[in-house]
């Protein structure tokens, strides 16, 4: 997307400062984007309203690292997931994101464990080197977040790992996480979830990895419940937390925006969290609504219905002045309940 575009459609809704956008297929376009002689791209975009803040931003938004949160449907035609990926990765690339997230169970979502484990690969196998191929013709990072990884002991467990990795725009692994937190639970009118039963939980947390955008700490899903990871995170210095996710039906409209904005404001860290969408086959199907949060709480962009994009901001001025003006981490008292999300060596 041109300047000269987003200029415009700046200036069409109303806002100044344009810190979030939602992308959505062309048949919902508004009446007010339409307008002579300007081109719209295949997704349309739309500005998601900002809440009021405490403090204005100081950064110009343009100048501001742009990211992509990609939302997705996927099956067990890995072929097709990929196509359908690369697809949004490339069109992340031409409207200006530094880097793109892609949810859990991007490769493929399986019927059963036993093709779970026939679907998997090693990171060294084909689908990792065709990611690693489009990280380079677009130079963008990538979140990939969540591999089904047959990992060194595979001979011996016959099980995987969860795995979220982390592609600089040369395609190299700059960064890995096994999940850690294994889903096994039984939700009326959701189904039984025993990721145990195929899944061997990570061993340790990975620290926060540099990248165009800020910081990333690194998690999966289920981890979201467990505020001692992100504390742990943003204690080593994470200003980003990932949640690449595949929320059921159920729990998703309960709990999903209320824990993402919980750990957005516990931590006062920006929360991007990529969501499978939709009915994958006849025995699941996920809540999407992929959203990007901003420290103060605010949903600053989400995802439509269907697969898609959003697109966010990261202002991390915004950051060190909402931690500066709020310091709760210099307010913790574990002299009264230890120290909650001890951070990594």
């Amino acid at each position: 997307m041109t300047f000269e575009l987003r200029k415009h459609l700046s200036e069409e809704i109303g806002f100044n400062l344009m810190l979030g956008f939602i992308i959505r297929p062309p048949h919902q376009l508004l009446s007010l984007l339409s307008c002579p002689g300007l081109r719209i791209p295949r997704f349309s975009v739309l500005c998601a309203p900002p809440r009021l803040r405490t403090m204005a931003v100081s950064s110009s938004s343009w100048e501001l690292p742009l990211v992509a949160v990609c939302q997705v449907t996927s099956t067990p035609d890995k072929e097709q997931n990929f196509k359908t990926c690369a697809e949004l990765i490339r069109e992340a690339a031409r409207l200006g994101a530094c880097l793109a997230f892609l949810p859990e169970a991007f490769d493929f979502i399986a019927r059963d464990p036993a093709e779970t484990l026939r679907l998997s690969e090693p990171l060294g196998g084909k689908l990792l080197e065709e990611y690693t191929q489009l990280a380079r013709e677009c130079g963008l990072w990538l979140s990939l977040g969540g591999f089904h990884e047959r990992g060194q002991d595979w001979e011996q467990t016959q099980k995987i790992y969860n795995c979220h990795v982390i592609l600089n725009n040369m395609g190299s692994v700059v960064a890995t996480y096994r999940k850690t937190h294994l889903c096994d639970v039984e939700i009326p009118g959701q189904g039984p979830m025993r990721e145990s039963n195929s899944t061997i939980p990570g061993p340790s947390l990975k620290s926060p990895i540099s990248t165009p955008a800020g910081k990333i700490g690194l998690a999966v899903c289920y981890d979201m419940r467990f505020p001692e990871l992100s504390l742990a995170l943003v204690q080593a210095g994470a200003e980003i937390l990932t949640y690449p996710s595949a929320f059921g039906s159920v729990t998703g409209p309960a709990h999903w925006e209320v824990l993402l904005r919980a750990r957005a404001i516990e931590t006062q860290c920006y929360v991007v969290a990529a969501a499978q969408c939709g009915r994958h086959h006849e025995k699941r199907a996920s809540y999407g609504h992929s959203m990007v949060v901003d420290p103060w709480g605010t949903v600053v962009a989400r995802c439509s219905e269907g697969p898609g994009l959003c697109l966010a901001r990261i202002d991390l001025n915004y950051l060190q002045q909402l931690r500066k003006q709020l310091p709760v981490f210099q307010h913790r008292r574990p002299d009264l309940y230890g120290n909650l999300g001890h951070p990594l060596s």
